[in-house]
C-alpha cells in the first residue's frame, strides 16, 4: 500500500479520517486517502471562487493549452502505469484500460484543439432601423467555478470530459470523484499541476459523506455542475442546485439493439458481445436488450451464447483477461439475483447465470425473458445481455420504447430503409447502424434524455457548457 494521500484543497482544514481504497477483484488494499467535510468545502470553493473572481489573474488561451500540451506529454511517458492503476482499482481489464488511457490522451489534445479555434460570431444589426451605426460580436469566457461528480467505470477518461475540459474553459474545478475509483482522478490532477496548472484551479475533495458532497454542489458559488453517475443521485442534486447553477447529468440506461432478418451475423454476434460485455457491462450505452427478428432468433442467440463463453473472465490485471470484476461484491449477488427472477420468470439461460468467485459475474445471455422482470425493465449493469425474438419491427420499437431510459440505440441490418426507420422512431439520442449501442469518441455530442441524462456530454459539447457567449455592441456613425 502507498503512502496515505493528501488532501489536495487549497487552505485546507485539518482531515476529518481516512479512507482505504480496494481492489475489487481480490480487495487488495491499494491506498489510503485523507477525508474532508463541511470545512474543506468550505475551504475549497473560497479558493476556487476568490480565483473565478480575479479577472487579471483568468488564464488565457496560450497557457491553457501549454498546460494541456504538457500533461498529455507527461501522460503518453507514463501509459502504462496509467493502465495498470485504472485496471486495478476499476476493474476493467488491462486491455481496455489500456484503450481509455490513449482516448484520455486524445481527448487532452481534443481539448487543447477546441479552444484554439473557439470562436464567437458576428451578429448582424444593420437589418433595421435601430440596429444602424452598430456592430455587434461575442466573445466565449468562463462561466464560473465547476464541480464535477464523477462516475467508477472509466476512472481517467471521464476525469478528462469533466476536469480537463473544465480548465480549458478557463475554469476553477472542484473534482469529487467515485469512491471506489479515485487513484486515476488524483493523478490526472497531479499531472495537471505538474505541466503548470496552478493549484487554485483544480483541486479534488475526497468527500467524507454524501452530505458533504451535496454541500459541495448546492453552495450558490458553483456556477457549473456536471454528475455522471446514478439517475437516483443526479436528479436529487440537481433539484437542490442553488439558483442559476447549470448542469449537465449523465445517467445510465437500458441500450435496445435491433437485428433485422437480414443482418450480418458474422458482424451484429461480436460486436453485441463486445457492447454487452465490455467492463462487465458497467457502461451506461451497454447492449442490454437485443431485439432479433424470428428468423434468425435462436441462430444469432445460440452464437452469441457462444461467444460469451469464449470470454476469458478473471484478474483485471492480466493482460489476458477480457472481462473483469463488477465494482462491488454485493453487485455480484444483486445481478444474480435479477438473472434468477428472469429465469424462474420463463427466460432460458443459454450462457452464464453464476457467480464466478466472489467479485466476478459469468457473461450471460438469456433468452426471451418477460417484459416485467428487472433485466428487462432496469439498468443492468452487469454482463448480462437479453435476447427478445419479434416478428414485426414496429412491435419491437414499441417495447424498446417502453421504458423510461433514452440514451443510445443500434440496428443492424443491410437495408436502408430499414434502419432509417428505426433512427426515426426509436427513442434514442444516437443509433448506430452496424455497430453496438456502446461505440462513442470522444468528440460526439453524448447525451441520456429522459431519465438517462440532462444536456449533451462530448468534450466540445462540454467546453462549451463551461463558458458563456458575450456579446459586444459597438455605437458608432463610422459604422453606418
Amino acid at each position: 500500500m502507498s503512502r496515505v494521500r493528501t488532501l489536495m484543497i487549497e487552505n485546507a482544514p485539518p482531515p476529518v479520517g481516512t479512507v482505504h481504497v480496494h481492489a475489487p477483484y481480490d480487495g487488495e488494499l491499494l491506498a489510503e486517502l485523507e477525508v474532508g467535510d463541511a470545512g474543506h468545502v468550505e475551504a475549497a470553493l473560497g479558493v476556487a471562487h476568490a480565483t473565478y473572481l480575479n479577472r487579471d489573474g483568468w488564464l488565457p488561451v496560450h497557457e491553457r493549452v501549454g498546460v494541456l500540451e504538457r500533461a498529455a506529454r507527461i501522460m503518453e511517458g507514463e501509459q502504462e502505469g496509467l493502465a495498470l492503476q485504472a485496471a486495478r482499482e476499476g476493474g476493467k481489464p488491462l486491455l481496455d484500460s489500456r484503450v481509455e488511457v490513449a482516448r484520455a490522451i486524445d481527448g487532452i489534445r481534443l481539448c487543447i484543439e477546441t479552444i484554439r479555434t473557439e470562436h464567437g460570431q458576428v451578429i448582424p444589426m444593420g437589418g433595421t432601423a435601430a440596429g444602424a451605426g452598430r456592430a455587434a460580436f461575442t466573445l466565449r469566457e468562463p462561466v464560473g467555478v465547476v464541480v464535477a461528480i464523477s462516475a467508477f467505470n472509466h476512472p481517467l477518461n471521464l476525469i478528462v470530459h469533466q476536469v480537463a475540459a473544465a480548465v480549458a474553459a478557463g475554469c476553477p474545478v472542484i473534482v469529487k470523484p467515485a469512491e471506489d475509483t479515485p487513484l486515476s482522478c488524483i493523478r490526472l490532477v497531479e499531472i495537471l499541476r505538474e505541466a503548470g496548472l496552478p493549484a487554485v484551479w483544480c483541486q479534488v475533495l475526497i468527500a467524507k459523506d454524501l452530505a458533504t458532497a451535496e454541500r459541495l454542489v448546492t453552495d450558490p458559488r458553483v456556477a457549473f455542475f456536471t454528475f455522471i453517475g446514478s439517475a437516483r443521485v443526479g436528479w436529487m442534486l440537481r433539484s437542490r442546485l442553488a439558483p442559476g447553477t447549470r448542469c449537465a447529468l449523465e445517467h445510465g440506461g437500458a441500450a435496445p439493439l435491433f437485428v433485422a432478418a437480414d443482418a450480418d451475423l458474422d458482424l451484429a454476434v461480436p460486436a453485441v458481445a463486445k457492447g454487452g460485455f465490455y467492463h462487465a457491462g458497467q457502461v451506461c450505452v451497454s447492449v442490454q436488450r437485443v431485439y432479433v427478428h424470428t428468423s434468425v432468433a435462436h441462430e444469432f442467440a445460440a452464437r452469441l451464447a457462444a461467444a460469451a463463453g469464449t470470454l476469458k473472465v478473471g484478474d483485471p490485471a492480466d493482460a489476458g483477461t477480457e472481462v473483469g470484476p463488477l465494482i462491488r461484491r454485493a453487485e455480484v449477488s444483486r445481478v444474480h439475483e435479477w438473472v434468477s427472477e428472469a429465469r424462474d420468470a420463463g427466460a432460458e439461460v443459454l450462457n452464464g447465470g453464476t457467480p464466478i468467485g466472489q467479485s466476478c459475474y459469468a457473461c450471460t445471455v438469456l433468452f426471451d425473458p418477460p417484459d416485467h422482470v428487472r433485466v428487462s425493465r432496469q439498468e443492468i449493469f452487469g454482463p448480462v445481455i437479453c435476447v427478445y425474438p419479434f416478428d414485426e419491427l414496429d412491435d419491437a420499437v414499441a417495447r424498446a420504447n417502453a421504458l423510461s431510459y433514452s440514451f443510445q440505440a443500434a440496428v443492424f441490418t443491410r437495408d436502408l430503409d430499414l434502419a432509417l426507420r428505426v433512427f426515426r422512431r426509436v427513442d434514442a439520442s444516437a443509433v448506430m447502424i452496424n455497430d453496438h449501442t456502446a461505440f462513442r469518441v470522444d468528440g460526439m455530442p453524448f447525451a441520456g434524455l429522459r431519465e438517462s441524462g440532462l444536456g449533451v456530454g462530448g468534450i466540445p459539447h462540454s467546453i462549451a457548457d463551461m463558458q458563456i457567449e458575450k456579446m459586444l455592441v459597438i455605437k458608432s456613425m463610422e459604422l453606418g
